[in-house]
């Protein structure tokens, strides 16, 4: 089969950062799926990966770990799909990703993919409702669909693939006041359409435009990149006994200034299920069949904002780049056809 390899430590710059390469067919194991690969969405973590800035054991030979397809063979143990089911989900980025023409995942963290969308459409969602969804429900814990005011949500960073979800979930199933951030006229007004009650810039002083706003007390935060950055005034803003989550990568982060106002730090990742086989781990498959039900009602969107194709290593060396250079809303997909 087809499949697209990757040089780590590489820049997206290098002509064989990634390559086109051939390898053999996937054999599913007792409680695998066998998925042929119709679209991948692209994700911060494969230009982590890639650059080498994350680490992943030796036998990961592809990147992609945002995937819908067709089911193309079940192992021996498989009770949840059939050959011939169209799937969506994010995948382990400790095996192979989906740049594949053929990919192999767990049952326990695919679901069949919303029939009101395309595969393109479906391979945006994945990764950043897994995380959202954990994030908002499960860091948290809020219940979904419990609309009891419950204060602000700050959003930093809303525009990307997990803040578009985090802001549409928030919106939907809760009773916070989202505010979301963003520093550009497309990023604030894709905010807005994803669902925030406010959008503020980042690049301006957070605490005095959340002031401005007349809000409830920001009890939760969602700080989704630059956290670093921005964290003396996330924690000036934040009220007592609030909650702050983090989702990005630090290599220090110093939890003494929180002792304070008694603030609580969760960390979400999203591959920690799968990554540890933990007993709920079929818990993402639920929450995927929770989400596409959502989708097909039109409760939720999809966040495709720019479809590539076909899937080569031209197409994705050219997403990559895209997403570096940063600033566009929502995802990027790369399409087989």
């Amino acid at each position: 089969m087809k499949m697209i390899g990757f040089n780590k430590g590489s820049s997206v710059d290098e002509q064989g950062s990634l390559f086109d390469m051939e390898g053999a067919m996937p054999v599913p194991g007792p409680r695998e799926v066998l998925v042929q690969v119709r679209a991948v969405g692209v994700n911060p973590l494969d230009t982590k990966v890639r650059a080498g800035l994350v680490k992943v054991p030796e036998r990961v030979a592809t990147l992609g770990w945002d995937a819908a397809g067709i089911v193309h063979a079940v192992g021996s143990e498989v009770t949840l799909f059939a050959p011939g089911q169209a799937v969506y989900y994010a995948g382990s980025f400790d095996r192979a990703g989906a740049n594949a023409e053929y990919h192999l995942v767990d049952e326990r963290i695919a679901a069949r993919m919303p029939a009101t969308l395309d595969y393109a459409q479906a391979a945006s969602v994945p990764l950043a409702a897994l995380t959202a969804w954990q994030l908002l429900f499960e860091r948290f814990v809020i219940t979904p669909g419990d609309r009891q005011p419950r204060g602000s949500l700050l959003v930093l960073g809303g525009a990307g693939g997990v803040g578009s979800l985090l802001i549409q979930l928030a919106r939907q199933l809760t009773g916070l006041t989202v505010i979301a951030t963003a520093s550009r006229g497309d990023s604030a007004d894709w905010c807005g359409a994803m669902g925030a009650h406010h959008v503020i810039d980042h690049r301006q002083p957070l605490p005095a435009q959340v002031a401005a706003l007349n809000v409830a007390p920001v009890r939760h935060i969602a700080a989704l990149s630059h956290t670093a950055q921005h964290v003396a005034e996330l924690l000036e803003l934040i009220a007592p006994h609030g909650k702050l989550a983090v989702i990005d990568d630090h290599d220090v982060f110093d939890a003494a200034p929180l002792k304070g106002k008694s603030i609580s730090l969760h960390w979400e990742m999203v591959f920690t299920r799968p990554l540890y086989a933990t007993g709920d781990m079929q818990e993402q498959q639920r929450i995927l069949t929770r989400v596409a039900g959502l989708l097909d009602e039109g409760v939720l969107r999809h966040t495709l904002r720019q479809r590539l194709s076909p899937m080569d290593a031209a197409t994705l060396r050219r997403a990559h780049a895209l997403l570096e250079r940063g600033g566009q809303p929502g995802k990027i997909v790369v399409s087989a056809v």
